[in-house]
């Protein structure tokens, strides 16, 4: 029986760790022809070492890849099309959290640029340099990560992530309205607070951690695979009538008006908190 992906050909970038490892194994389970892509040599090598030992020799390939430099992400398209012939998916994933990022009074700029350069930029070059590549394939579908805090603010400040994050939604938007006829879909993955090393090296306290769960319904982190199946949806034909989405993965945290009372007793003892 065929897989959901296959015959399609796909560029994941931070291919390495977290989201973009998880994607890359299930995008070649099911039947996918994978460039992984990843600034790590070592992380990203181990998740090419991990498909071909899945599914074989020739379902994936890893290209090194900042994201912060265009003529890296330009590459990674080219390697794409000469590898194996085409481009049909990108999951332009890859993104930094910095453990200084603050609020507007504390954030600093380089901070700020930094945060910019790779969230935003890396993920405009790698729309800029892939929808031509999808276009002669006949279209396709490109998938940004956002996050939650696209559309909720943070709980722990983090201003240039939130604002950067914001950005590709934005971005993503526009892009899903200009190439919507010709076959490319473009879609958002928003993430709610997920066990990735990621998220875990910022909220790098108990009280911290606690202090973004208490706003989750389900009163837990969610895992990188359950962010690897959304995208392969939004990656596979099931969802071809489906772009511009801000595709919420987040354990109810944006539904959410209150917590659920049983997760008030994570509060700091200072919390004005009233339940309602």
């Amino acid at each position: 029986m065929p897989g959901r992906l296959t015959g399609k050909v796909a560029l994941i970038t931070g291919a390495g760790s977290g989201i973009g490892l998880e994607a890359s194994i299930l995008f070649a389970k099911e039947g996918a022809q994978v460039v992984a892509a990843d600034i790590n040599e070592q992380s990203g090598q181990a998740t090419v070492k991990k498909i071909h030992d899945l599914v074989g020799p020739k379902s994936a390939v890893f290209v090194r890849v900042d994201v912060a430099k265009e003529s890296d992400i330009a590459n990674a398209v080219k390697v794409a099309e000469t590898e194996y012939g085409k481009l049909n998916i990108v999951f332009n994933n890859a993104g930094i959290m910095h453990p200084a990022d603050d609020d507007a009074i504390n954030t600093e700029e380089k901070i700020w640029d930094l945060t910019m350069q790779i969230n935003v930029k890396g993920v405009w070059w790698g729309c800029k340099h892939a929808i031509p590549a999808l276009r002669r394939a006949g279209g396709g579908s490109i998938i940004n990560t956002a996050s939650f805090v696209a559309l909720r603010g943070a709980a722990t400040p983090q201003l240039a992530y939130t604002s950067s994050k914001g950005a590709v939604l934005a971005m993503t938007r526009e892009l899903s309205v200009i190439h919507a006829r010709e076959n490319i879909r473009v879609n958002a993955l928003c993430p709610g607070p997920i066990r990735t090393p990621l998220l875990m090296d910022f909220l790098n306290t108990e009280e911290k951690k606690q202090r973004r769960l208490i706003h989750v319904p389900m009163g837990r982190f969610g895992e990188a695979i359950e962010q690897a199946y959304a995208v392969l949806f939004l990656a596979s034909d099931e969802s071809s009538f489906i772009t511009g989405t801000d595709f919420l993965v987040d354990g109810g945290l944006t539904a959410a008006y209150v917590t659920p009372e049983g997760q008030t007793k994570s509060l700091p003892p200072h919390s004005n908190f009233s339940g309602v």
